[in-house]
């Protein structure tokens, strides 16, 4: 039976965190102490230092030798079961890609780290700390880095299918990446170069876009830390200081990172790079009826297939530049809508957005060429996109995944707590005072910091509910009822029983992580989906962990 005692802990441990969060929330909507571009530089303090040296100190604290097996093989398994259930929905019963990261996300990945440990602590004790710990190895290491294979898989798939529609795909014997490509997101703009051989099989290679190179030349653009700015986001309307000047930042660390609304964004082109655009397409036009069309990241909602851009014997360039520029077709123009919206008066570039009223879904990050009809044999068939092989696709994933975990200050902080753990507790080995003390006073402030980023991501979105009300109630009941009940089934199969299955079902009904969110965003699938996960499970999580509490007390 849960005492008058008990319930007061959970709340002593629980009230500061909130309290944290509502002067955040409280500090941009109401006070409007923060501007958009000064909570984007305390998000990323908090994304650099904060939540990977907090990660670290609770990593390097936990006995690796002494690790429950019986726990970590529950959360294992219910894990797994959630994917296997998922794979089959979307193979056999036209599930897709898309859904299986997305509802795996929302179903297995709660914030463990910032919510679980002082939640779990303060409801049955101090080993349930270890037990936390634990589980946050296990997502850092594996379970995130499985879901961005996943989302580079399919980035990677959207990629091909554009490039390379059809059955031409199936020739690709190699691609290749430069160096300064960290992903296929679409974040940066790409320029992919292929080329038959001899043979009739077709090397790729993807580098970034010469466009891009001149603008972030004459642009300094911070580092574009994968993952680090995990509570980066975006504001619509609302204030923006007159005397800041208007600049072009990196992804994560520029206010309009997480912006959950298809608003155009700001073109890598400069104006003279445009108007020659433009020329070519009107001269082209005029001699050829043929449009002139370059990459551009799709706004929102179409996807438009082509040709193969490989022809046999000749080298093809593709640009693939994130700016948005003119969509042409003689045969859909009564289909489209082109938005032009000029961006700020210190960057005077334009933004021209096409929105076509083709029936094909993407995520809302997609790369588009102009639009062509699909491609069909000589009966008018669509022919099957097919892709290359298995061993190409995955050296490609693994570079890219590889790249991006070397530049996430998370991987690092992890990799380097269980390698000191291991040392630490097999040779009893005591960290120095001056490191433990210098790590320590940033930890310290670690939990704060986090909870004061997400209020101020939560006053930065324009609505609690980003995706709808039908989305947000079936995310709910999954992350908070479908969750704990497949934990909870896995932790008995297992042998879990007592306090320990408690812990594990409350650790399963905790709101959603931060990191899927940052990923959703990133690869531009279900972003507002993820973000009322973080937002809107943030406010209804205490109460429903009580519930399962007292619940399980009884």
């Amino acid at each position: 039976m849960i005492s008058g005692n008990d319930f007061y802990k959970v709340m002593c441990a629980m009230v500061p965190l909130y309290f944290a969060m509502l002067v955040a929330y409280s500090s941009v909507k109401w006070w409007k102490i923060f501007t958009p571009e000064q909570c984007s530089g305390i998000n990323r303090f908090v994304a650099v230092f904060a939540v990977p040296v907090l990660s670290f100190h609770f990593i390097s604290q936990n006995n690796p030798y002494q690790m429950d097996t019986k726990f970590i093989l529950a959360d294992t398994f219910s894990k797994l079961l959630v994917l296997v259930l998922l794979s089959v929905w979307a193979v056999f019963f036209n599930g897709g890609l898309d859904w299986l990261i997305t509802l795996f996300s929302v179903a297995t990945l709660p914030n463990t780290l910032v919510m679980g440990i002082p939640l779990l602590k303060a409801m049955y004790g101090d080993f349930t700390q270890s037990l936390m710990v634990q589980l946050v190895v296990l997502q850092c290491i594996i379970w995130y880095t499985l879901l961005l294979i996943l989302f580079e898989y399919r980035a990677a798939t959207l990629l091909i299918q554009t490039q390379f529609p059809g059955k031409t795909a199936a020739s690709i014997s190699k691609i290749e990446l430069d160096n300064d490509v960290i992903s296929l997101d679409g974040r940066d703009p790409l320029h992919t170069e292929s080329e038959v051989e001899s043979n009739g099989r077709i090397r790729v290679r993807i580098r970034k876009s010469t466009s891009s190179a001149a603008d972030s030349i004459n642009t300094p653009r911070p580092s574009n830390l994968s993952n680090a700015e995990i509570f980066s986001v975006n504001t619509f309307g609302g204030y923006r200081s007159g005397a800041s000047p208007q600049y072009c930042m990196s992804g994560y660390a520029s206010s309009d990172a997480y912006s959950l609304q298809p608003t155009p964004r700001q073109s890598n082109f400069n104006n003279n790079e445009l108007d020659q655009l433009e020329m070519m397409n009107a001269a082209n036009t005029n001699n050829t009826n043929t449009p002139v069309s370059v990459w551009s990241r799709s706004p929102v909602g179409r996807l438009f297939r082509h040709p193969s851009p490989v022809f046999s014997g000749v080298k093809m360039l593709w640009d693939s530049s994130p700016s948005s520029v003119k969509f042409s077709n003689t045969h859909h123009e009564e289909e489209e809508e082109e938005v032009e919206e000029r961006q700020g008066s210190s960057t005077n570039n334009h933004v021209v957005v096409a929105l076509a009223a083709a029936g094909k879904e993407i995520s809302f990050r997609d790369s588009t060429k102009v639009q062509i009809p699909e491609e069909t044999d000589t009966k008018g068939a669509e022919i099957s996109q097919e892709m290359p092989h298995a061993l190409v696709m995955l050296r490609l994933i693994l570079i890219v995944v590889g790249r991006k975990l070397s530049r996430n200050p998370n991987t690092y902080s992890s990799v380097l707590g269980v390698l000191w753990s291991l040392i630490s507790f097999k040779w009893n080995v005591g960290m120095p005072s001056l490191v433990k003390y210098s790590i320590k006073i940033i930890s310290d402030a670690g939990l704060g910091m986090a909870m004061f980023s997400l209020g101020l991501f939560m006053a930065l979105q324009p609505r609690i509910i980003a995706c709808g009300t039908k989305r947000a109630t079936i995310g709910m009941v999954i992350r908070f009822l479908c969750g704990p009940i497949i934990m909870s089934a896995a932790s008995v199969a297992v042998g879990l029983r007592g306090v320990k299955l408690h812990a594990a079902i409350v650790q399963a009904a905790l709101p959603q992580g931060i990191v899927p969110f940052v990923f959703a965003r990133e690869y531009g699938l279900h972003p507002d989906i993820l973000s009322t996960g973080v937002i809107f499970g943030m406010l209804v999580s205490l109460p429903v962990t009580l519930l399962y509490y007292i619940c399980m007390g009884l």
